[in-house]
């Protein structure tokens, strides 16, 4: 059980529903920054909440998506929430189903919020309470679509999130709207959270940086400005050492008159070093490449060494299967969520898990000039000087945030960072 460390706001956001003056609340909301306990107090409060004022009654726990929710709340619930609640997880349902000892029991169904077609999961059911984990990494239709779920009486609804930029759709129409939504919120730092450790605090901290830090570490509703990867250094993150005994990969973003970037990657112990690359752009030279070209210059890049797998930008249909039809290399399309994958590739730079080479001059130069796009409603890179960019985050998503070792090398910083 948790509760023997709480902040003042960590047992408000856990216990408010049963308080005389915050009890005619309809919804909560908690946002600030990251490892405050904003979830885990959350989650138990929402269960204990729903079980002792229902019985019988549909409730749902949502996320991005329900293997984050897996992950993060419902492999840790035995050990957050009191002893007499009995939990049984229907996996195959995406359901628990609690139950008090006493006779009372309800389901929790989960669903994952991930895209515009999400709402459809949890259109027809009737609901006496949402929880939704991250709920600014939702699409608005999905979020929409919960609260509209939630007729049964007494009815409420439950929101955290770390901050995103101050047009997101979710502060405007709750955080700054929350009186009018008769919603409590509260805002949480990291001394919230008295069991963190000072260390592990200090590593949190140096592991973010401009936006991410002023969002993750700071709480706030920031615009994302500037350069992307403000914090890189070549005499921090290249490196002229080549490295032998590994794994390799190649990572490729495909342009036609847009730049072909590729990368050729290292990979021991947890640890990536790009230690060559190609680059080519058809307006600059006044001239395309075939996928036949570009595969010769994949086979250069590979030399005699054994690729474990070439990531590819996953639109790049007919260069895949160029690959695929040579039978040398194995193909894998790339995981390319550009926000969440701009996240994982500064986590890793700033953890030193991967490395530049020296003479991939092309892909330093890009982290020179590569920036947000500070004119639109919600965050996104400008569309140049991006290529390297994308092929190194490719790489990053597809193939080292599944590295057991790079993981244990983030530490917690990968549920952050996805």
């Amino acid at each position: 059980m948790i509760y023997r460390k709480l902040s003042k706001r960590q047992r408000l956001a856990m216990l408010w529903w049963n308080q005389p003056k915050f009890r005619s609340r309809d919804a909560i909301i908690c946002d600030g920054s990251i490892r405050s306990g904003k979830s885990v107090c959350m989650t138990v409060g929402f269960l204990l909440w729903s079980m002792a004022e229902f019985d019988g009654q549909k409730f749902a726990i949502c996320g991005k998506t329900v293997e984050s929710l897996r992950r993060n709340i419902v492999l840790n619930l035995r050990e957050w929430v009191p002893d007499d609640l009995q939990i049984v997880e229907k996996r195959a349902e995406n359901k628990l189903i609690v139950s008090d000892g006493c006779g009372r029991e309800n389901s929790y169904f989960l669903f994952g919020g991930r895209d515009e077609s999400s709402y459809m999961l949890i259109q027809g059911i009737t609901l006496a309470g949402a929880l939704l984990d991250e709920v600014a990494l939702m699409p608005r239709s999905f979020v929409e679509q919960a609260c509209a779920r939630c007729s049964v009486h007494g009815s409420k609804l439950w929101f955290n999130c770390n901050p995103e930029g101050p047009e997101h759709w979710f502060y405007k129409n709750w955080v700054l709207r929350s009186k009018e939504q008769n919603a409590l919120h509260i805002h949480f730092t990291m001394s919230d959270n008295l069991s963190l450790a000072p260390e592990i605090r200090e590593r949190y901290e140096r592991m973010f940086d401009g936006v991410f830090y002023r969002r993750y570490i700071l709480g706030e509703w920031c615009v994302a400005d500037g350069l992307i990867y403000s914090f890189f250094d070549q005499a921090v993150h290249a490196t002229d050492a080549i490295p032998s005994g590994g794994r390799y990969y190649i990572s490729c973003d495909y342009g036609t008159l847009n730049p072909f970037s590729a990368g050729l990657w290292h990979v021991k112990d947890g640890h990536a070093v790009r230690i060559s690359e190609y680059y080519f752009s058809g307006r600059e030279t006044g001239r395309m490449k075939t996928d036949e070209e570009y595969y010769d210059e994949l086979e250069k890049l590979a030399g005699d060494r054994y690729i474990d797998t070439v990531v590819v930008d996953p639109s790049a249909a007919s260069f895949i299967e160029t690959i695929r039809r040579h039978g040398r290399f194995s193909v894998r399309k790339a995981r390319n969520d550009v926000l969440p994958g701009i996240r994982v590739t500064a986590a890793m730079l700033k953890a030193g898990v991967i490395r530049i080479g020296s003479n991939c001059r092309d892909s330093i130069r890009e982290f020179g000039l590569y920036r947000w796009d500070d004119k639109g409603e919600v965050d996104k890179p400008v569309k140049e000087n991006d290529h390297a960019m994308d092929d190194i985050r490719y790489f990053c998503t597809t193939v080292l945030s599944r590295d057991r070792n790079a993981r244990d090398l983030l530490g917690g910083m990968m549920a952050y960072a996805e």
